[in-house]
């Protein structure tokens, strides 16, 4: 499917209270590769951003006086958006304000647009529960290098936020889809016989048993005990 990573930026933090978006940043990705199409608008808010906002971002409302209306955009926007799967960090903050800005000027919600939204944060707080997610934190922890980012800006974190997202789920994908993608493709493996190959079992030996273990370890206590293997366990012990 088409994905979607997108970022806005903001006056500040309750669009129900009247703050408006200020930024957008998307980038594309197709088969988990970036595609080089993205799209980037600043917006004129019609207000000032709060003063805790404008440290956050740095975009000035002399800046954005000159910029279109969401309005202006709003078509264009969509078209790129359309049928598309969005990736958003914290999905609620951002799809909350796209709605009030699509609200405002009598069009539908997002979720009649696009195929559906992932939320990055929400994946990143079940693979590292107890630990920081923020976009930083999980560059940090990924190996993402994010030493550009002085400030938010939306393009720049959609981008970051891709690279994080790739990394994330990195595994969910098999080798044959990923050796055959795209129309037309055909699937190489259908017609080779396996039947006739017997193949070897390999045990593992102390080493790897002791990795595993201190693996699982290092999992369970991240997660505070709370790993599922260790309750199914304790509700009924495995024969040895």
């Amino acid at each position: 499917m088409r994905q979607i990573i997108l970022d806005t930026e903001t006056t500040g933090l309750s669009a129900e209270a009247g703050d408006r978006i200020i930024e957008i940043g998307c980038v594309e990705l197709l088969a988990r590769k970036l595609t080089g199409s993205h799209k980037h608008y600043y917006l004129n808010p019609e207000r000032d951003s709060h003063e805790d906002a404008l440290k956050v971002h740095g975009i000035s409302n002399e800046f954005l006086k000159d910029k279109p209306k969401f309005a202006e955009i709003a078509d264009d926007l969509l078209a790129y958006l359309e049928g598309a799967e969005l990736v958003i960090h914290n999905a609620a903050f951002d799809v909350g304000f796209l709605n009030k800005e699509l609200e405002r000027i009598g069009r539908t919600p997002l979720k009649t647009i696009v195929g559906g939204v992932i939320d990055s944060l929400a994946l990143a707080k079940e693979m590292f529960p107890g630990k920081r997610n923020s976009l930083d934190a999980l560059c940090d922890r990924l190996e993402v290098d994010n030493s550009g980012r002085t400030l938010h800006g939306a393009l720049l974190d959609a981008e970051l936020l891709a690279e994080v997202y790739i990394n994330l789920t990195r595994g969910q994908n098999s080798l044959v889809m990923d050796m055959h993608e795209g129309p037309g493709a055909t699937n190489a493996f259908a017609s080779v016989d396996l039947s006739g190959f017997e193949l070897p079992v390999v045990w593992a030996d102390d080493k790897e048993l002791g990795a595993h273990q201190a693996l699982l370890d290092g999992l369970d206590k991240a997660s505070r005990s709370q790993t599922l293997w260790k309750k199914i366990q304790a509700a009924a012990p495995l024969p040895v």
